[in-house]
């Protein structure tokens, strides 16, 4: 990468640089431990990582990961997309994931795209749910268009009985 030559400046030869492809699924490096992204921290931006990520404070952008939880206090203004996504927390945006687990405490205002999809009683969601087959690596193109079901709410605070769309 780097050579001297015989004055004595010093060059460096730079390499252009190879940007991975959107298909490729992430992994995560061996032994690697989890980011942690506390809860005093705002990010503005995109965060990207092959590992495992887990946000207690606020990003403003996308998320990409292996896997990520979204604790309690954590709040995503973004499209997530991860392999594994845990959500406790605050999502304003769409998740796309093979496994998505979403805990009474959660609140998501936005899509999910799963394979699995976990949802506990107390949870809020309000947005389209859309499973997608396991064959489709990651999309549903190929198989047309995707069962999905709108979700109104969740959770009724008001008495009334829940509204729910199946969309064929």
């Amino acid at each position: 990468m780097f050579k001297k030559s015989n004055n004595k400046n010093t060059t460096a030869e730079v390499k252009a640089a190879v940007t991975p492809k959107e298909d490729i699924p992430m992994k995560a490096p061996a032994n690697s431990v989890p980011s942690l992204i506390s809860s005093d921290v705002v990010i503005k931006g995109n965060v990207t990582t092959s590992g495992e990520v887990q946000i207690d404070g606020t990003i403003d952008g996308d998320l990409k990961s292996n896997s990520a939880t979204i604790g309690e206090n954590g709040t995503v203004k973004g499209k997530i997309n991860a392999d594994d996504v845990v959500v406790k927390g605050t999502v304003k945006g769409s998740i796309t994931g093979r496994n998505i687990r979403v805990e009474k405490s959660a609140k998501i205002t936005g899509d999910l795209c799963h394979q699995t999809l976990s949802i506990e009683a107390g949870a809020f969601i309000e947005g389209n749910l859309s499973h997608q087959n396991s064959n489709a690596s990651g999309s549903s193109q190929s198989t047309g268009t995707p069962n999905a079901t709108k979700v109104v709410s969740a959770n009724t605070d008001d008495g009334k009985p829940e509204q729910k769309k199946t969309i064929l």
